[in-house]
Parts: structure tokens; C-alpha cells; sequence
């Protein structure tokens, strides 16, 4: 089998997507499949490591957000590429208009075509005040996928969510975990010293973008409410993006690092005592899974990783979806403590250590086999899509 794998982000980008494919591409080499990628053209020049061959077209940066980008291409570019280096099956990790090129010039030639959910594009509408544009873009959505032969998404939940809105042949694809990369044998003394605190003394931890659909405003008021009931409490932030500056001035005592490397990151999840994570915008969320395998207790909502991965109270502590009062509870309850929170990031490294990338990238491998028996038999295309 060749694989083509189109994408507006790919690694060393610093995202969730990018990270999740490049660890499927990695596995899917292991195991002898060769891997294409379409790309929008990085910004430091050069060609991604272990990929077969790779397509890289015009990038455009968001307005406002020059860390987001989209590509675009015309299909006719697509189908040019493909023709030359005709790929076994299509991966779409993006419904953007390099995603609606990829899914066209698909179409045109014939080819097995994938779609990866990897964003709830609906959902930024909401945290960027376009409220009205969400009908809109779940119609999109509808038909960009349904044009698909199947599309995977990362959780039961999310399953459950796109087949109300009329999506079709939706399975679940899991997301995987370095166990030995994540670790609490990362705890750092030295950069506990340096964030001044002692070796008893609580750290919050918060890893992400720092942006709008992160639901910052939450964190920051259950940093605050923290800090009344745990004078002594460290917090740091881990991440950049347009809302840091509004951030560093309302949480003036937290310790911002920015983007930091992956040697690094982990022993600032290792150093850290808690996790909080209040968003709702994620399909995954790869944080909370390296947070758990760090030897975190993690507060979060009930949602995406965390309602796959937490069974509250007893590997970390989950609350309904929304409920921002219940999530500050949780997290100034919890800080108070140190033996509940401790033993929860325990239990919660055995949780996480469950997520192999191995198995993940063979079920992935299984559902391209599958899409291509549904796309080459129509009969059993329909079975699947009722699915």
C-alpha cells in the first residue's frame, strides 16, 4: 500500500495534528508503508524526515494568528502529482481549501479517499464571535465528509456528535502515547528551582495554544481561585499565541515559558504537580494524555481525551462539559490535596501508558484496507456508510 497524506501542518510545527501524524507516519514506515505528504511550504525551508515524497504548495498565514496556516492549491496540481506518484489511498487531515483541492482531484482520479477530523471548526466559529457562520460551516462539513469513504475521529463522543449531524461511515482512531518520552523519571529539580519553588510546594501546569478557543478565561479565574485557598501554589504556563499578553497581565505571578522543545516539555510536565485544562475546543487533545503518563492529576471537562482516558476520582477529576463553576471547584478542591493529587497522577500514568502508537497506527492501517474494499464495492461502501 502507498499512502498520500495531505495536511496543512506537519512536523516540527507545534500542534496536536502535526504531532499526531508524524507518529503515524513514523509507525506506518516501520511496518513497510510508504508515505507521501502534501503540505503547505514551511516556513524555514526544507523537506520533512522519513516521508517518500512530498508536494509542498503556496502557504497562507492566518490574519492575526501567523502560527496557523492554510495551503492552497488548484486540483488540477493535485492530479498532476498523483498521476506521476498515484497513491493506493488518500489521507485528508484537513477540510480546509487544501482539503477541498485534495478531495476533488480525489474524485477526479478514482482514489480511496480518508478524512481525518482533527478540528472542531464549528466550534472556533463560537470563540470567535461569528456565531452566525456555524450552521454554515457544519454543512460544509457534512458534505466534505460524506464525499469521503470514511472518516475517522478520535473519540466515541465525537463519533456519536458528527453521526447526529449526518455524517457517515464514521469510525473511532485513538490516539497514542510515548510513555517513555512522558514520564514523572523527567522531574526536574534544577527547573523546579528555577520556577522558586520548594520540593513540597504545588505547581499548576497549563501546556497549549494561547488563543481564544482555549477557554483562557477559565483558567485564568481557576489559577486565581486557586491561589486564594493556596497562597504557595506555583503556576505555569507552557504555550504562546495572540492571547498571551492579555494573560501575563491578568496572571502577573505565573511563569510563562513560551513554546518550548519536546526534551524540554516533558520535564516541565514531570516538575508540575496538577494540570488544568479548561478547553473544549479539542477533538483529542494530546496534552492531557502526556500529562497523565507525566504522573499529573488533571482537571478537565468531561470531554474529548479526557472523557476517554479519566474516570474522575479515581485517575483525575472530569466535570460536565460547560459547567465552569463545577470546573473551578474541582481545581481549588483538588490543590488542597497533596495525597489525593498525587495518587491520582499515579493511577493516571497506568491509564495513559495503555495509548501505543504501535496499536493505533495497525487499526489505522486497518481502516485504509477497509475504505478501500467499501470504495471499490459499492455494496459494501453502502453498509459501511450506514455504519
Amino acid at each position: 500500500m502507498r499512502l498520500c497524506i495531505v495536511s496543512e501542518t506537519w512536523s516540527p510545527d507545534i500542534n496536536g495534528v502535526a504531532h499526531t501524524l508524524s507518529r503515524l507516519s513514523y509507525e506506518l514506515n516501520r511496518q513497510g508503508v510508504p508515505v507521501d505528504v502534501i503540505r503547505p511550504r514551511p516556513r524555514s525551508a526544507g523537506n520533512a524526515t522519513g516521508i517518500n515524497r512530498e508536494l509542498q504548495v503556496q502557504r497562507l498565514a492566518l490574519p492575526g494568528y501567523t502560527d496557523v496556516q492554510v495551503g492552497l492549491v488548484r486540483p488540477v496540481t493535485l492530479r498532476r502529482f498523483w498521476r506521476q506518484h498515484r497513491p493506493d489511498i488518500i489521507y485528508v487531515a484537513t477540510q480546509g481549501p487544501l482539503g477541498w483541492a485534495a478531495r476533488q482531484a480525489a474524485r477526479q482520479l478514482n482514489i480511496p479517499l480518508v478524512a481525518g477530523w482533527h478540528t472542531n471548526f464549528d466550534h472556533y466559529c463560537e470563540d470567535y464571535g461569528v456565531n452566525w457562520l456555524a450552521s454554515t460551516t457544519r454543512r460544509y462539513l457534512r458534505y466534505f465528509h460524506n464525499g469521503c469513504d470514511l472518516t475517522l475521529v478520535p473519540t466515541h463522543q465525537q463519533a456519536k456528535a458528527l453521526q447526529r449531524q449526518g455524517i457517515r461511515g464514521v469510525h473511532v482512531l485513538s490516539r497514542g502515547l510515548d510513555g517513555e518520552r512522558f514520564s514523572p523519571a523527567h522531574r526536574d529539580p534544577s527547573l523546579r528551582e528555577r520556577w522558586g519553588v520548594s520540593e513540597h510546594q504545588p505547581v499548576a501546569l497549563y501546556v497549549g495554544r494561547l488563543a481564544a478557543e482555549k477557554n483562557l478565561t477559565l483558567l485564568h479565574e481557576s489559577l486565581q481561585a486557586m491561589r486564594e485557598v493556596r497562597p504557595d501554589i506555583a503556576q505555569v504556563i507552557v504555550g504562546d499565541g495572540p492571547a498571551r499578553a492579555q494573560l501575563e497581565k491578568a496572571l502577573p505571578d505565573a511563569h510563562f515559558t513560551g513554546f518550548v522543545g519536546q526534551g524540554s516539555l516533558a520535564r516541565h510536565y514531570a516538575s508540575a504537580d496538577l494540570f488544568i485544562f479548561p478547553s473544549l475546543s479539542e477533538t483529542w487533545g494530546n496534552v492531557v494524555a502526556e500529562a497523565m503518563a507525566s504522573g499529573l492529576a488533571v482537571v478537565a471537562y468531561d470531554h474529548a481525551a479526557s472523557a476517554e482516558l479519566i474516570s474522575s476520582g479515581h485517575n483525575g477529576v472530569t466535570v460536565p462539559a460547560g459547567n465552569s463553576t463545577a470546573f473551578q471547584q474541582a481545581a481549588v478542591e483538588l490543590c488542597q490535596h497533596p495525597a489525593d493529587y498525587a495518587r491520582l497522577g499515579r493511577v493516571a500514568r497506568l491509564r495513559a501508558l495503555e495509548q501505543s502508537w504501535t496499536g493505533i497506527a495497525e487499526q489505522f492501517l486497518r481502516y485504509l484496507h477497509q475504505a478501500q474494499e467499501a470504495h471499490h464495492a459499492p455494496a459494501s461502501a453502502c453498509r459501511i456508510r450506514s455504519s
